[in-house]
């Protein structure tokens, strides 16, 4: 009944507008229907699977109801945190949040992929800046949902001043989240990914997590990865990584690749450049979920994202 009531009537009214604005209406709608009880109630009656039993996870300290989480792009300024406790997720991460607002890049930067089940998009960090998305997350509802942070940099700051932007992003978010997640690896932000290489690396992470210290009680401190990184790559960051005490990876970000979709490449080529998600990322992140494993030895807990389409997904 709940797949049905959804393809019944919400895919065709949505499918009327582009990607963005159905995006927006969605989520201005399960806002609303947070609002009151009655419509928690009807959100959690209509599509929460209720507790899952034995499929509590502890990581890094934090005990994760069940391991199903939103992952960070949907909930970019953490408006929905109270709609999504209502559906079941176990965790939501919401952001990139980077210091200063920023309106992100020109539309259109979000395209669907209907015959690919995959979105490519291009958005850029769209936020309402730290302020007011801490001042937001302080005033929730819902406290029993575990929320974590991922931050970013702004775009016109330069990545030799990266790590200034993320101690400013952890400092403002980290009282009211569960974790925090670095984020370098989004393609759509110039110059970005260049942010996971040692040099820079260290320059993020290390103030990072001096500020951690400061805290008393360290936050834990997630780091996402690319799924176009090479093994080599990984194998340097997963050494860093230890060494800086990071509590874990997220593995994967979109990815900039193109193979195997069913669009001609015209049409692809035509929506230009952006990250790639959804079902033709299972293979690619399930790859480099196998490399990190090799590569940590269980020494760093893995996050898994991209792909996840149905629970077979998720169980492998």
């Amino acid at each position: 009944m709940k797949t049905d009531l959804y393809s019944l009537i919400w895919k065709p009214l949505l499918f009327k507008l582009d990607a963005e604005q159905a995006h927006f209406v969605s989520a201005g709608a399960l806002k609303l229907a947070a609002f009151f009880p009655p419509g928690r109630w009807a959100l959690k009656q209509l599509y929460s699977a209720g507790p899952v039993k034995d499929h509590a996870k502890m990581v890094a300290g934090i005990r994760f109801p069940n391991p199903i989480g939103l992952a960070a792009g949907f909930d970019k300024n953490g408006e929905l945190v109270d709609a999504m406790a209502c559906l079941g997720f176990g965790f939501v991460e919401i952001g990139t949040v980077t210091p200063k607002p920023q309106a992100g890049n020109p539309r259109p930067r979000l395209f669907r992929l209907p015959e690919d089940e995959a979105i490519i998009n291009r958005m850029g960090f769209n936020n309402d800046g730290m302020m007011k998305v801490a001042d937001r997350l302080a005033r929730r509802k819902n406290r029993e949902m575990i929320v974590g942070g991922n931050l970013g940099k702004n775009k016109d700051t330069p990545n030799e001043h990266a790590g200034k932007d993320y101690v400013l992003c952890f400092n403002a978010l980290a009282p009211h989240v569960d974790y925090i997640t670095i984020n370098l690896s989004s393609p759509n932000t110039p110059g970005l990914r260049q942010l996971l290489e040692k040099e820079f690396l260290n320059s993020i992470l290390e103030p990072v997590q001096a500020e951690n210290q400061k805290l008393g009680t360290s936050k834990p401190v997630f780091l996402k990865i690319s799924p176009d990184m090479e093994p080599d790559q990984l194998h340097e960051l997963v050494e860093t990584c230890i060494q800086l005490r990071i509590s874990g990876l997220v593995a994967n970000n979109t990815t900039i690749r193109r193979e195997g979709l069913q669009p001609d490449s015209q049409t692809v080529s035509a929506m230009g450049p952006g990250g790639l998600s959804g079902k033709p990322l299972v293979n690619q992140s399930l790859e480099v979920l196998k490399t990190l494993k090799s590569i940590t030895q269980n020494r760093l807990p893995i996050m898994a994202t991209g792909g996840i389409m149905t629970p077979d997904d998720a169980k492998t």
